[in-house]
């Protein structure tokens, strides 16, 4: 599914449009994506993992466009895509139909300014509409930042997973397995 598109001030004036990115869109969020897996290590590829496959990428905008509740909250300023939010079905076996999954990059440089925060409740209030129940989401333990902006939009830190993530130089870190569970 398509969100409905909305504006977003960043604090330097700068207008942001939210919308849902599309197959129309696969080759913005390919090169975003693989910009944000070289700015930080926050996210799960590295770029020696490789370029994203363009067709895996317009394949799955394709399916979430289509997606009576999947979803994509992503962030423009002009054609520049600049974040990228995607909600997805856990599995759609009925005892998981009540549960999401949320995954989350901005562009370093537009960080700290309320985007994600705007983004996030977008993504809050479109999932609670499709049907979900809940929203889970993994963050790395040192992403503090990132922790700190779930916390503040009502998600609970309801486990961890030891050593998730291996870095370049040798080193591990957790990652802390977060819910938002709606009130029923």
């Amino acid at each position: 599914m398509r969100i409905k598109e909305q504006k977003y001030l960043l604090p330097d004036g700068r207008e942001v449009t939210i919308k849902s990115a599309g197959p129309e869109d696969a080759m913005k969020v390919k090169l975003h994506r693989e910009a944000v897996s070289a700015e930080t290590h926050f996210m799960a590829r590295k770029p020696e993992d490789g370029q994203f496959s363009l067709e895996r990428v317009e394949e799955m905008l394709g399916h979430m466009a289509d997606s009576d509740r999947d979803f994509m909250v992503s962030a423009y300023i002009g054609d520049e895509l600049i974040g990228d939010l995607g909600v997805t079905l856990i599995r759609s076996h009925m005892k998981y139909l009540h549960r999401a999954y949320l995954g989350m990059s901005i562009r370093l440089m537009y960080t700290g300014m309320g985007l994600g925060s705007f983004m996030m409740q977008i993504a809050l209030e479109q999932a609670k509409a499709n049907g979900f129940e809940q929203v889970e989401l993994g963050v790395y333990s040192d992403n503090d930042r990132a922790r700190h902006m779930y916390r503040k939009m009502g998600f609970r830190e309801y486990g961890m997973n030891p050593r998730a993530f291996k870095l370049k130089d040798g080193t591990y870190r957790d990652e802390i397995i977060m819910a938002n569970i709606f009130a029923g």
